[in-house]
């Protein structure tokens, strides 16, 4: 199942003009055809970076095609051999679904003679870098993982000053995945020096809205067990809020910690229903990645591009701070 995004504007015409003659070869913009190979288009960080791409790529004469993989890897690949089979495509923007899995398929569109961007998610085998693995990719535009979960601790850390001992209870996205394998693997490696804190259950949010983690705190709370931290994703974390009032426990009684900067996590932050917050820039990391196809295009390769480097204090978000950040989602 494919999507096409296309903006026939009078005023995105004009502006595509002047990049058509740039890109050379390519006389028409509708011969300028990239896929997308979204890991869900159901998933609202990637419908933020989607909608900064299609922006960018409307000002460059871009037609992009939006492929679904429904975070199911067999369907990537799927997905992938079709677009190469096609010969249609002058590029794709890839968010891979398995790491180190997916340098074949990768390997495969630049032996077709394509460019390549990666989007959001590692392809390779070293999580803790934004940096391209794969010989031949234009660019990778990403926070690593690996980093993401080393801010996650760092909270923790924070959140856990004076509380001996702390449990925490930690969401993943989807178990198993490289992108959460890596997150809580920075987590555990920030947090192990602490002896006070330990990590007492776990759940799992699947990054598609508040539902998994409204279930998934719902799990946790029969466990019985005490905890005083919760971490996982914004949306994981909307729903463990939700959880935690429906129990009768009061906002702030356990310290939530999430990962995205959202409209929402800024709120609760702000109004202290949420502890912390990780920072994300799923709109910058779409306009970085498309801007790299421009330039791949032109024959310019950007290579890593991680879009926080910039942001205030680490990207790691409390009331102290939280005046400093703008969402670019909702969550």
């Amino acid at each position: 199942m494919t999507k096409t995004i296309r903006n026939r504007s009078f005023g995105v015409l004009l502006g595509a003009a002047a990049s058509i003659v740039a890109l050379a070869g390519m006389a028409r913009a509708d011969d300028i055809q990239v896929a997308y190979l979204s890991a869900s288009s159901a998933n609202t960080w990637l419908a933020a970076s989607a909608v900064e791409m299609q922006k960018v790529a409307a000002a460059n004469g871009i037609k992009i095609t939006e492929f679904d993989a429904q975070f199911d890897p067999a369907k990537q690949t799927a997905q992938m051999q079709d677009v190469i089979a096609s010969g249609k495509y002058k590029g794709i923007v890839f968010v891979a679904l398995t790491g180190a899995g997916a340098i074949p398929d990768v390997q495969a569109a630049l032996d077709a003679g394509m460019q390549v961007v990666g989007l959001n998610q590692v392809i390779g085998a070293d999580l803790t870098t934004s940096d391209p693995q794969v010989k031949g990719m234009a660019a990778s535009a990403m926070a690593a993982p690996y980093r993401s979960g080393e801010r996650l601790g760092k909270l923790a850390i924070k959140a856990c000053e004076g509380i001996d001992p702390c449990s925490v209870v930690y969401i993943f996205g989807i178990k198993g995945i490289p992108l959460d394998v890596a997150m809580r693997q920075g987590f555990d490696d920030t947090i192990t020096a602490h002896a006070n804190i330990s990590v007492v259950a776990e759940g799992e949010g699947k990054y598609l809205g508040p539902d998994g983690g409204i279930a998934a705190t719902q799990d946790i709370l029969q466990l019985n067990k005490p905890f005083q931290v919760m971490v996982g994703a914004d949306q994981s974390i909307q729903g463990a809020a939700i959880a935690l009032k429906d129990a009768g426990m009061a906002p702030g009684s356990v310290k939530l910690i999430g990962l995205g900067g959202s409209a929402p996590a800024l709120a609760g932050v702000a109004d202290g229903s949420w502890y912390g917050d990780v920072f994300g820039a799923p709109r910058d990391e779409g306009r970085l990645a498309m801007q790299a196809m421009v330039d791949a295009l032109n024959g310019k390769m950007d290579g890593g591009i991680d879009p926080l480097t910039s942001v205030p204090d680490e990207g790691l978000i409390t009331k102290d701070n939280v005046s400093k950040f703008t969402a670019q989602w909702n969550g």
